[in-house]
């Protein structure tokens, strides 16, 4: 079997500098181009297509030739999660990084072009991102702390502290490296800002002003919980903050849960090389939140080969069984699409059985304030979990109420009624041809 290859992106819209770094990374045996862009509108229709580990591009490109790598490389990550971006620029302002840092530093890095071909830093960055690091070339932390330090005034251990903020550390970093607590870290970089600020000249205030909106982009970003914001589509996270949803608060909500799991996951597990099943499983992971997001489901859970979605929260949806069954079936279909990638590699695919139920779940905030998630809670939940172990590979089960509530014909086999654990009467569910595509001509 062939050692796994991270697939990278190429975009820029100079020809020589594409091919250039094209030519570079194929001196690399774990680094493989899976396609290249010139411009933004070209960038998010290949890059969508090519599905890679890492986009590498530039800043300034067609059309307005403002901020397009930026924009494209966040893009690329809500549609596909865990997708690392290197953004290669001629640009040393540190507006940029502070840009490309303000939604967090994991699997972002910024390297300047005209030292790409020092040593392997290019190389050392794709992977860095790749496994959810991140990388600043040194010449932008120069910018911003140089002219803080120019009169010496910094403790080196203060003259640190300015270097980890200008990279993009997180302060519960800055806090490990530092052997303390992440309230020590934050009060610690407010008195340097505060020392910081009371001995510079008017000349140098502005070099100030973009530290302090990286510190407050890292801030915001640890303040207004990391992981809920990864968990849930874009904008939902700052909905609930907004309504001030407090921890363990319930809301009555009817939904559609989505239980998706992998068949003989546990034999593809036990003969396949770790690396190559991460890979897999990242792929896989990417491609069943694009379908889920993409009919405005929300993606509750990732755990270990299962995935869990739920359709009508946080926000209510009158249609929310029907987005369930066709989030379900493009399920389906993505895996199939990445399978057919998978076999002419000769790895080996995944299947997939998926179950839905539909009813009454309490949704709220759980955990505490170090570890905070969105949950659903109740019957329809482990309904959900149940029915979807009838379903052979690459077969939806739906339960009964969710076909009732379907507003859209749907083509599906009633199956004979059956007891689950933890129910006293029997279950009646229905399995839906992998064909039908109930919303399709409705929602375009």
């Amino acid at each position: 079997m062939q050692p796994t290859r991270i697939g990278v992106f190429l975009a820029d819209d100079n020809l020589i500098v594409r091919e250039g770094v094209r030519a570079l990374l194929s001196l690399e045996d774990d680094l493989e181009v899976v396609g290249v862009a010139a411009d933004y509108d070209e960038l998010i229709a290949a890059a969508e297509r090519a599905a890679p580990q890492v986009l590498v591009t530039d800043i300034r490109m067609p059309p307005t030739f403002q901020r397009e790598g930026i924009e494209a490389g966040k893009q690329l990550r809500k549609r596909h999660p865990g997708t690392g971006v290197v953004i290669l620029s001629q640009y040393d302002d540190p507006e940029y990084a502070i840009s490309l840092l303000s939604e967090g530093a994991a699997g972002y890095a910024y390297l300047l072009k005209d030292r790409v071909a020092e040593g392997d830093q290019l190389a050392r960055a794709i992977r860095e991102v790749a496994a959810g690091g991140s990388m600043l070339d040194p010449k932008i932390v120069e910018a911003l702390v140089r002219p803080m330090t120019s009169d010496d005034d910094l403790s080196p251990a203060d003259e640190e502290l300015l270097r980890m903020v200008a990279q993009g550390k997180p302060i519960k970093a800055i806090a490990v490296v530092r052997q303390t607590t992440a309230s020590d870290v934050a009060d610690a970089i407010e008195r340097l800002f505060i020392a910081l600020a009371q001995g510079l000249s008017s000349g140098t205030g502005g070099c100030l002003e973009r530290l302090k909106m990286l510190h407050q982009a890292i801030v915001d970003r640890e303040e207004q919980g990391e992981s809920l914001s990864r968990l849930l589509p874009g904008g939902i996270a700052e909905k609930l903050r907004a309504e001030g949803r407090r921890i363990g608060e319930t809301e009555a909500l009817r939904v559609t849960v989505l239980m998706s799991d992998i068949r003989g996951y546990s034999s593809i597990a036990e003969h396949s090389p770790p690396s190559l099943l991460a890979r897999q499983l990242n792929e896989h992971r990417a491609e069943m939140n694009r379908a889920i997001l993409g009919e405005g489901g929300t993606v509750m859970q990732f755990v270990g080969d299962a995935v869990m979605g739920v359709f009508g929260a946080p926000v209510a949806q009158t249609d929310h069984a029907d987005r369930a069954v066709a989030a379900a079936l493009a399920m389906h279909e993505a895996q199939e699409r990445v399978n057919l990638r998978w076999t002419a590699e000769g790895i080996e695919p995944f299947e997939l059985g998926i179950g839905l139920s539909t009813g009454e779940v309490a949704a709220a905030l759980l955990g505490s304030e170090e570890r905070l998630e969105y949950s659903v809670v109740g019957d329809t939940v482990n309904l959900s979990q149940r029915i979807q172990q009838w379903a052979e590979r690459g077969e939806t089960v739906v339960s009964e109420p969710t076909y009732r509530e379907l507003t859209a014909p749907l083509a599906a086999e009633a199956l004979p009624a059956r007891l689950v654990k933890g129910r006293q009467t029997p279950v009646a569910a229905y399995r839906v041809a992998p064909a039908t595509r109930p919303l399709a001509a409705r929602r375009g």
